[in-house]
């Protein structure tokens, strides 16, 4: 990990951290390493925010970031992993939350690897998900939140999902802040993943990838 890309990411020197992350990826550092520690930075600008260290324009702007180092390294983790697409993932921000940050990595990284996503955004409430699972028919969807609030979001979203008898037909992960396993049970979900390659290796294991 590199501590330096981490600091100037969570500190907003912007243009410092994308020349730093543009030197990692020049002298060959593993893609997964950099993006680890973009992930790192990302955890600390968060509990920052919710702290009340950070504000909005902080989140945005670690989000726009993210969002440029991550294009520079999709070269390369492109480069690593097949182009076939291995199946449908819906992803979203529960209803109440506005994080979007862990769940962008998470979303870029199952595009990387294979996976055909489409990113519903933030504040997702239930009926939205219901309706684009309907539409889009994916193999897994996952619900992301940061703040504890997203707990009962989680939980409605996916009694939503049973109540319009969709829930046979998707495995359902959540992700972000404080889960853990408790959690997972009290949202009836099938699954946690603490990273956004936690979220890769569910969505193969459930959909049959190698």
């Amino acid at each position: 990990m590199s501590e330096k890309l981490v600091d100037t990411l969570v500190n907003m020197k912007e243009q410092e951290a994308l020349e730093i992350a543009k030197e990692l990826i020049e002298s060959g550092e593993d893609p997964l390493e950099i993006l680890g520690s973009c992930s790192k930075a990302m955890e600390v600008v968060g509990k920052r925010f919710e702290t009340g260290e950070y504000f909005l324009p902080q989140l945005v702007m670690a989000g726009e970031m993210l969002r440029q180092v991550s294009e520079m390294l999709k070269p390369k983790l492109k480069g690593a992993v097949q182009s076939e697409r291995l199946g449908k993932v819906v992803i979203g921000t529960v209803k109440g939350d506005l994080h979007d940050i862990g769940k962008d990595i998470v979303v870029f990284m199952l595009d990387v690897n294979g996976f055909d996503v489409m990113d519903l955004g933030i504040d997702v409430p239930p009926d939205k998900f219901v309706d684009v699972i309907k539409e889009f028919q994916p193999e897994v969807v996952g619900l992301s939140g940061f703040l504890t609030l997203a707990f009962d979001s989680m939980k409605e979203t996916v009694d939503a999902i049973r109540g319009a008898n969709l829930r046979d037909k998707v495995k359902i992960m959540i992700g972000g802040g404080q889960i853990d396993d408790e959690i997972r049970r009290y949202t009836e979900a099938d699954a946690y993943g603490l990273n956004a390659m936690d979220a890769v290796t569910l969505s193969r294991g459930w959909i049959g990838g190698s």
